[in-house]
Protein backbone atom coordinates (compact mmCIF):
# COMPACT_ATOMS: atom_id res chain seq x y z
CA UNK A 1 0.00 0.00 0.00
CA UNK A 2 1.25 3.31 -0.92
CA UNK A 3 2.03 6.34 1.63
CA UNK A 4 -1.35 8.13 -0.22
CA UNK A 5 -3.30 5.36 0.13
CA UNK A 6 -2.37 4.72 4.06
CA UNK A 7 -3.33 8.36 4.95
CA UNK A 8 -6.38 8.18 2.59
CA UNK A 9 -7.23 5.09 4.61
CA UNK A 10 -6.22 7.17 8.14
CA UNK A 11 -8.60 9.90 7.13
CA UNK A 12 -11.36 7.25 6.17
CA UNK A 13 -10.86 5.90 9.91
CA UNK A 14 -9.04 2.78 9.70
CA UNK A 15 -7.49 3.00 13.19
CA UNK A 16 -3.96 1.36 12.17
CA UNK A 17 -3.22 3.31 9.38
CA UNK A 18 -1.42 6.60 10.49
CA UNK A 19 0.58 4.10 12.94
CA UNK A 20 2.21 2.59 9.53
CA UNK A 21 2.96 5.86 8.36
CA UNK A 22 4.70 6.86 11.12
CA UNK A 23 6.30 3.45 11.29
CA UNK A 24 8.19 3.82 7.75
CA UNK A 25 9.11 7.46 8.00
CA UNK A 26 9.84 8.14 11.57
CA UNK A 27 13.42 7.50 11.02
CA UNK A 28 14.04 9.50 8.67
CA UNK A 29 12.25 12.40 10.15
CA UNK A 30 14.06 12.08 13.25
CA UNK A 31 17.83 12.02 11.60
CA UNK A 32 16.06 15.88 10.24
CA UNK A 33 14.96 16.84 13.86
CA UNK A 34 18.02 15.60 15.32
CA UNK A 35 20.68 17.40 12.88
CA UNK A 36 18.66 20.16 12.89
CA UNK A 37 18.43 21.15 16.37
CA UNK A 38 21.32 18.64 17.81
CA UNK A 39 19.32 18.01 20.85
CA UNK A 40 17.52 14.74 21.46
CA UNK A 41 14.64 15.91 24.11
CA UNK A 42 14.01 18.83 21.36
CA UNK A 43 14.05 16.74 18.45
CA UNK A 44 11.66 13.87 20.07
CA UNK A 45 9.57 16.74 21.01
CA UNK A 46 9.58 18.50 17.67
CA UNK A 47 8.84 14.80 15.67
CA UNK A 48 6.01 14.53 18.15
CA UNK A 49 4.87 17.81 17.66
CA UNK A 50 4.88 17.02 14.01
CA UNK A 51 3.44 14.11 13.95
CA UNK A 52 0.23 15.22 16.00
CA UNK A 53 -0.15 17.31 13.54
CA UNK A 54 0.09 15.57 10.57
CA UNK A 55 -2.27 13.13 12.24
CA UNK A 56 -5.33 15.79 12.83
CA UNK A 57 -4.66 17.57 9.36
CA UNK A 58 -4.47 15.03 7.16
CA UNK A 59 -7.79 15.73 5.67
CA UNK A 60 -5.97 18.49 4.17
CA UNK A 61 -3.50 16.60 2.18
CA UNK A 62 -4.00 17.34 -1.46
CA UNK A 63 -1.59 15.03 -3.20
CA UNK A 64 -0.03 18.21 -5.08
CA UNK A 65 3.50 16.86 -3.16
CA UNK A 66 4.63 12.91 -2.29
CA UNK A 67 3.18 12.06 1.27
CA UNK A 68 7.07 12.01 3.14
CA UNK A 69 7.45 15.59 1.60
CA UNK A 70 4.35 17.03 3.43
CA UNK A 71 5.59 14.91 6.49
CA UNK A 72 9.30 16.55 6.16
CA UNK A 73 7.85 20.24 5.75
CA UNK A 74 5.39 19.43 8.93
CA UNK A 75 8.36 18.23 11.07
CA UNK A 76 11.11 21.02 9.21
CA UNK A 77 8.65 23.37 10.51
CA UNK A 78 8.33 22.19 14.18
CA UNK A 79 12.00 21.94 14.42
CA UNK A 80 12.48 25.60 13.31
CA UNK A 81 9.54 27.06 15.67
CA UNK A 82 11.62 25.30 18.65
CA UNK A 83 15.06 26.50 17.15
CA UNK A 84 13.73 30.14 16.96
CA UNK A 85 11.72 29.85 20.58
CA UNK A 86 14.35 28.52 22.45
CA UNK A 87 17.63 30.58 20.51
CA UNK A 88 17.84 32.57 23.76
CA UNK A 89 18.01 30.27 26.50
CA UNK A 90 18.77 26.70 25.11
CA UNK A 91 22.95 26.14 25.46
CA UNK A 92 24.52 23.21 23.00
CA UNK A 93 23.98 20.08 23.85
CA UNK A 94 27.59 18.74 22.94
CA UNK A 95 29.12 21.30 25.48
CA UNK A 96 28.04 18.09 28.22
CA UNK A 97 30.20 15.10 27.16
CA UNK A 98 26.88 12.79 28.74
CA UNK A 99 24.30 14.96 26.65
CA UNK A 100 26.99 14.77 23.03
CA UNK A 101 26.83 10.77 24.34
CA UNK A 102 23.32 10.94 23.78
CA UNK A 103 23.48 12.30 20.11
CA UNK A 104 25.48 9.00 19.24
CA UNK A 105 24.57 5.80 18.19
CA UNK A 106 24.32 3.26 20.81
CA UNK A 107 26.94 1.07 20.12
CA UNK A 108 29.24 4.18 19.04
CA UNK A 109 29.21 5.64 23.02
CA UNK A 110 31.22 2.34 23.57
CA UNK A 111 33.30 1.45 20.38
CA UNK A 112 33.71 4.56 18.56
CA UNK A 113 37.19 5.88 18.76
CA UNK A 114 38.06 9.06 20.10
CA UNK A 115 38.90 10.64 17.20
CA UNK A 116 35.12 10.07 15.47
CA UNK A 117 33.63 10.73 18.52
CA UNK A 118 35.90 14.20 18.32
CA UNK A 119 34.92 14.64 14.83
CA UNK A 120 31.25 14.47 15.84
CA UNK A 121 31.70 17.04 18.55
CA UNK A 122 32.95 20.05 15.92
CA UNK A 123 30.39 18.78 13.59
CA UNK A 124 27.44 19.33 15.45
CA UNK A 125 28.72 22.27 16.88
CA UNK A 126 29.58 23.91 13.97
CA UNK A 127 26.59 23.14 12.55
CA UNK A 128 24.53 25.21 15.69
CA UNK A 129 26.31 27.89 14.96
CA UNK A 130 24.39 28.82 11.66
CA UNK A 131 20.99 30.39 11.17
CA UNK A 132 18.42 27.32 11.71
CA UNK A 133 16.93 27.86 8.59
CA UNK A 134 20.52 27.33 6.98
CA UNK A 135 20.57 24.47 9.28
CA UNK A 136 17.61 23.07 8.21
CA UNK A 137 18.72 23.14 4.57
CA UNK A 138 22.31 22.15 4.78
CA UNK A 139 21.04 18.78 7.00
CA UNK A 140 18.23 18.56 4.32
CA UNK A 141 20.81 18.53 1.33
CA UNK A 142 24.15 17.60 2.67
CA UNK A 143 23.15 15.22 5.17
CA UNK A 144 20.20 13.70 4.31
CA UNK A 145 20.81 13.84 0.32
CA UNK A 146 17.80 15.23 -0.42
CA UNK A 147 17.83 16.67 -4.26
CA UNK A 148 17.21 21.16 -3.77
CA UNK A 149 14.05 20.81 -6.03
CA UNK A 150 12.89 18.37 -3.03
CA UNK A 151 14.07 20.21 -0.27
CA UNK A 152 12.56 23.38 -1.54
CA UNK A 153 9.07 21.65 -1.65
CA UNK A 154 10.30 20.42 1.94
CA UNK A 155 11.06 24.14 2.99
CA UNK A 156 8.25 25.30 1.22
CA UNK A 157 10.84 27.83 -0.55
CA UNK A 158 12.21 28.75 -4.04
CA UNK A 159 15.01 26.30 -5.04
CA UNK A 160 17.03 29.43 -5.50
CA UNK A 161 16.52 30.17 -1.85
CA UNK A 162 17.88 26.71 -1.13
CA UNK A 163 20.97 27.18 -2.70
CA UNK A 164 21.63 30.29 -1.55
CA UNK A 165 20.58 29.46 2.25
CA UNK A 166 23.62 26.07 1.41
CA UNK A 167 25.91 28.05 -0.10
CA UNK A 168 25.95 30.71 2.88
CA UNK A 169 26.01 27.58 5.85
CA UNK A 170 28.88 26.10 3.56
CA UNK A 171 30.88 29.59 3.37
CA UNK A 172 30.17 29.94 7.60
CA UNK A 173 31.12 26.42 8.18
CA UNK A 174 34.34 25.83 5.89
CA UNK A 175 36.73 28.02 7.94
CA UNK A 176 35.54 25.90 11.08
CA UNK A 177 35.67 22.25 9.29
CA UNK A 178 38.73 22.54 6.81
CA UNK A 179 41.18 21.44 9.35
CA UNK A 180 38.99 18.21 9.61
CA UNK A 181 40.54 16.95 6.60
CA UNK A 182 42.91 14.46 6.06
CA UNK A 183 43.71 15.35 2.81
CA UNK A 184 44.00 18.76 1.36
CA UNK A 185 42.69 17.59 -2.06
CA UNK A 186 39.87 15.89 -0.55
CA UNK A 187 36.55 17.49 -0.79
CA UNK A 188 33.79 15.29 0.77
CA UNK A 189 33.87 16.46 4.39
CA UNK A 190 32.26 19.94 3.24
CA UNK A 191 31.55 19.85 -0.23
CA UNK A 192 31.08 23.10 -1.99
CA UNK A 193 27.08 23.47 -4.12
CA UNK A 194 26.97 19.15 -5.06
CA UNK A 195 24.80 16.37 -2.79
CA UNK A 196 26.10 14.14 -0.78
CA UNK A 197 24.87 10.77 -0.02
CA UNK A 198 23.19 10.16 2.98
CA UNK A 199 25.11 9.68 5.83
CA UNK A 200 28.71 10.55 4.12
CA UNK A 201 30.88 12.17 6.65
CA UNK A 202 28.03 13.72 9.23
CA UNK A 203 27.79 12.37 12.64
CA UNK A 204 24.75 8.85 11.92
CA UNK A 205 21.41 9.44 12.99
CA UNK A 206 20.41 8.07 16.68
CA UNK A 207 17.40 6.07 16.30
CA UNK A 208 14.35 6.95 18.90
CA UNK A 209 14.80 4.40 21.64
CA UNK A 210 11.54 4.75 22.70
CA UNK A 211 8.87 3.33 19.97
CA UNK A 212 5.87 5.42 21.66
CA UNK A 213 8.19 8.66 21.67
CA UNK A 214 6.55 10.03 18.49
CA UNK A 215 2.92 8.37 18.64
CA UNK A 216 -0.03 10.40 16.66
CA UNK A 217 0.84 12.63 14.51
CA UNK A 218 0.06 15.19 11.40
CA UNK A 219 0.68 19.02 10.39
CA UNK A 220 -0.54 21.49 7.89
CA UNK A 221 -0.17 20.28 4.00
Amino acid sequence: MTDQELLARHVAGDPDAFGELVRRHRDRLWAVALRTLGDREEAADAVQDALVSAYRAAHTFRGQSAVTTWLHRITVNACLDRARKAASRRTSAVDDPEDFERLLEPHESAEAPAERQDLHRELLAALRTLPAEQRAALVLVDMQGYPVAEVAKILDVPTGTVKSRCARGRAKLLPMLTHLRGDPGDNTEVDRGRNRSQGTAVPPAAESRDPDAVKGGGGRA
